[in-house]
């Protein structure tokens, strides 16, 4: 009797084992399943601020074309597919237009003590492009003739060259629009370098125009769009996202649909270097108006290893960065 009882308990403690490990298995599994069908949600350009120059077109979830540039030869902070197929991409040290075929159109290389983080075509002829250095400034090149046609200055805190500025876009009415990461705030410019508009933004990294007239920024911790008073019209904080490991945002655009995508960061240059395998960063996600996380993208190993995250630029949302005017320059 005492033995088919002790059985009985040696029965109900490993149901009770089995139970606990299904339960802890099937919890792991729903928090490692993403919303949305990963890399096969959407065609997409993609390019990310490491220790190499790497730049990518992902279609129908697999590598379509592939740049591999050069190691610790500098950072890519933006990169632009244009409608041709050409790729402008600012990399630190210089900015530089390459063809699909990966040839090297057109090449500016920063002078020393100098960088450059952000760039911008106008057009097929022209590219904008901000400098980094103890005299920042905005230029704007004729890239046709290799000729510089506007350029001004831009105030700094003079505390640095790497961290003044790492992202500006050009606006629907011809005017240029500024993170002053620095200072932390936005402004606006006209051609002559005259200030339009100016917004305190602590810890901003990037800024988008949008067709509203409204301003999306991104941050930190936040992404956050805002009118023209400087007010809060919607926003996300990342905090609010913990299960997402999405805590080094850079760039955050806005697609035709309303949702917001954000690339979050990882920095090659901090500890080992190298992702943790059991919990790997998510690279972006897509944000619907109503604060809903309808996609993430997480692909950190062979034949998809995208790396660190900085642009991603949806194909089929038909965002012709380069149909863009900055004053009399189109």
């Amino acid at each position: 009797m005492k033995r088919k009882t002790r059985m009985c308990r040696i029965a109900v403690i490993g149901l009770l084992f089995i139970s606990v490990f299904t339960v802890q298995s099937l919890a792991q599994e729903s928090k490692s399943k993403l919303p949305g069908k990963g890399l096969s949600q959407f065609d997409f350009f993609y390019a990310g601020e490491s220790k190499e120059q790497n730049m990518y077109i992902v279609k129908n979830g697999r590598i379509d074309w592939e740049y591999k540039g050069p190691k610790d030869q500098g950072e890519i902070s933006d990169a632009v597919l244009m409608t041709n197929g050409n790729i402008l991409f600012a990399h630190q040290h210089g900015v530089t237009l390459i063809s699909p075929e990966k040839k090297v159109l057109w090449n500016y290389d920063a002078p020393k003590g100098c960088e450059i983080h952000t760039a911008q075509p106008i057009g097929k002829k022209y590219v904008m492009f901000i400098q980094n250095g103890d005299t920042a400034r905005v230029f704007v090149v004729n890239i046709k003739k290799g000729k510089t046609v506007k350029s001004f200055i831009l105030p700094t805190k003079n505390q640095g060259v790497h961290g003044q500025f790492r992202h500006a876009r050009l606006t629907p009415q011809g005017t240029l629009l500024v993170a002053h990461m620095d200072l932390g705030k936005v402004c606006e410019y006209d051609t002559n370098g005259k200030v339009l508009f100016t917004m305190e933004e602590s810890g901003i990294w990037s800024v988008e125009p949008l067709k509203n007239g409204n301003i999306l920024v991104c941050g930190r911790n936040e992404v956050r769009e805002a009118n023209r008073k400087g007010e809060t019209v919607w926003d996300v904080q990342f905090k609010d996202l913990p299960e997402y490991n999405f805590n080094l945002s850079q760039v955050a655009i806005r697609r035709p649909n309303g949702n917001t995508i954000v690339g979050n960061w990882f920095n090659q240059w901090n500890g080992t270097g190298k992702v943790d395998p059991n919990n790997l960063p998510i690279q972006a996600i897509e944000i619907t108006p109503d604060k809903k996380v309808v996609w993430a993208l997480q692909s950190w190993t062979p034949p998809v290893d995208l790396g660190p995250s900085t642009i991603i630029q949806i194909l089929g949302d038909k965002a012709i960065s380069e149909h863009v005017t900055f004053g009399e320059f189109k």
